[in-house]
C-alpha cells in the first residue's frame, strides 16, 4: 500500500516537474503574445474598415459641391475600393509580403484623402457644410485611431516576437510551435503614416499631400476631434 502511494507521489512529482519546466520554456507565453498580437491587428482593421465605411458619405457630400474636383474623387472611390479588396487575417500577420500589399493599399487610401481634403479649401460653402464638418469630425477621429490601434499593434508584436528570440521561451518556439516572427506595421507609402488634415487658416492648398509624421505619435492637431 505505502508503495503504490509512493509510486503515485512520485509520478504526480514528475508531471508537476515536467509542467513547470514546459512553462518555463514559453509553452504558455508564447501562445498567449501571439493572441494578443493577432487582437491587436483585429483592431488595426477595425479602424480602417470605420474609415471605409466613412469615405462613400464623404465623397457623395464633396461631389455636391464640387464637381470639378471629379478626379479627385474618382481616385479616392478607386483607392477605397482596391484597399477593401486586401484581406489579410490574423493568421496572415507573419507574411512581410501579405502585410506589404496591405500597407500600401491604405497608404494610396491615405494620400487620396489628404488631397480630397485639402481641395475643400477652395469651396467655403463646402466647408461650413454641417454634413461635411460632421463627417470630417469623425474621420479625424478614426484616422487618431488608426494611429492608436498601429502603435499598439507593433508593441504586441515586439514583444511576440521577443519572447520567441529569447531563451528559454525560445526552445518551444523553434521544437513546440515553429513559430515565425510577426511583422511590424511600417509606412512604406510617403504620407500612409500620417492622418489626412484639413486646415481652415487657408494655409492648405488643393492637391497638397498631408505631411509625413511619426506613426509613433499622435497625429496632429485638428481644430475639430472626432470621437
Amino acid at each position: 500500500m505505502a508503495a503504490r502511494l509512493f509510486s503515485r507521489i512520485a509520478r504526480f512529482a514528475v508531471v508537476a516537474a515536467a509542467a513547470a519546466s514546459l512553462a518555463g520554456c514559453g509553452v504558455n507565453s508564447i501562445p498567449t503574445a501571439e493572441e494578443n498580437a493577432k487582437a491587436k491587428w483585429a483592431d488595426v482593421q477595425s479602424q480602417y474598415q470605420r474609415r471605409s465605411d466613412l469615405i462613400p458619405n464623404l465623397v457623395a457630400t464633396v461631389k455636391g459641391y464640387a464637381k470639378q474636383e471629379q478626379d479627385t474623387l474618382t481616385k479616392v472611390t478607386e483607392a477605397r475600393a482596391a484597399a477593401t479588396q486586401v484581406k489579410i487575417s490574423a493568421d496572415d500577420v507573419t507574411d512581410p509580403a501579405k502585410i506589404a500589399k496591405f500597407q500600401a493599399a491604405q497608404g494610396q487610401l491615405s494620400q487620396g484623402l489628404g488631397r480630397l481634403l485639402a481641395s475643400v479649401e477652395a469651396y467655403p460653402d463646402l466647408k461650413s457644410n454641417e454634413n461635411f464638418l460632421a463627417l470630417q469630425s469623425q474621420l479625424e477621429g478614426t484616422e487618431n485611431r488608426i494611429t492608436v490601434a498601429r502603435r499598439d499593434y507593433n508593441e504586441a508584436v515586439r514583444a511576440y516576437n521577443v519572447t520567441i528570440r529569447t531563451f528559454p521561451a525560445v526552445i518551444a518556439a523553434n521544437v513546440i510551435y515553429g513559430a515565425k516572427p510577426m511583422v511590424p506595421f511600417t509606412a512604406t507609402t510617403p504620407g500612409a503614416d500620417t492622418a489626412p488634415t484639413i486646415s481652415f487658416d487657408g494655409s492648405s492648398t488643393p492637391g497638397a499631400a498631408a505631411k509625413p509624421a511619426n506613426d509613433n505619435a499622435a497625429t496632429s492637431p485638428a481644430k475639430k476631434t472626432g470621437n
